[in-house]
């Protein structure tokens, strides 16, 4: 069961102005990629004027990207972590030099996965980033994204999943032994990532994830591994009744 919420909040507003670097140096660069192919398959599922909820968006690069690469989609970052939002308004200012266009159909704002400040069947799309994994309740968080999901409307979930098993035991070595030293060097602070492998140990496989996705009332999901293996982006889509 992940910390109470107002835990999680607090830990990340302390690694905010980090977190960015932080990724980038823990993933070996990979962050990068998951986060362009996650962005590359919302976008092909947004219709034009389309509405997209970027929940759980951090720092914003996941609203950004969406927002440049979809023409006219209009897209609202949501986080419950005002620190993190604060870093993301910050990159909105420093985007809206080189791409006014996209910015314009940007917002970021307040929004507790649990309850989000979405009406009922509003969005074409939801996007979430390693979020999901930390969900005080991970059932009433999917229900949620479902719930603010149009009819046909898609989620895309990216999140750590577990690697081929003859990989697993040099895999969980890094996350235990190196991994927290090395974010307490990009961010000095260890504690906070101890936290996130041990999240990441404990996060379901994508089979078993994809059935809890299920089990929120999507009836069409696929599941895609992204190199090399440790993360997957699963497709969910609401079905018209």
């Amino acid at each position: 069961m992940p910390p109470e919420g107002n835990a999680i909040k607090a830990m990340f507003g302390r690694i905010a102005p980090r977190y960015d670097l932080a990724n980038l140096i823990l993933s070996g660069g990979m962050s990068r990629c998951w986060q362009r192919a996650l962005v590359r398959q919302a976008v092909r599922a947004t219709p034009p004027r389309g509405t997209i909820a970027d929940l759980a968006t951090g720092s914003g690069d996941v609203a950004l990207a969406l927002a440049c690469a979809h023409p006219t989609a209009r897209v609202r970052g949501l986080d419950f972590c005002e620190p993190m939002l604060a870093e993301a308004r910050r990159k909105l200012n420093k985007t809206a030099h080189g791409n006014g266009n996209a910015t314009t159909r940007v917002e970021f704002g307040i929004g507790d996965c649990m309850a989000l400040p979405l009406a009922d069947a509003t969005q074409d799309t939801v996007t979430i980033a390693y979020g999901v994994r930390n969900f005080q309740n991970r059932a009433r968080g999917l229900r949620e994204i479902h719930r603010v999901l149009r009819e046909g409307g898609t989620a895309f979930i990216l999140e750590f999943t577990q690697p081929p098993r003859p990989f697993r035991p040099a895999y969980y070595v890094y996350l235990r032994k190196l991994l927290p030293t090395l974010a307490r060097l990009a961010t000095g602070n260890r504690d906070a990532y101890e936290y996130l492998v041990k999240s990441i140990a404990e996060f379901p496989g994508k089979e078993a994830f994809a059935d809890e996705i299920r089990a929120a009332g999507f009836s069409s999901v696929r599941a895609v591994s992204c190199a090399p293996g440790v993360v997957a982006i699963h497709r969910a889509t609401k079905d018209p009744r």
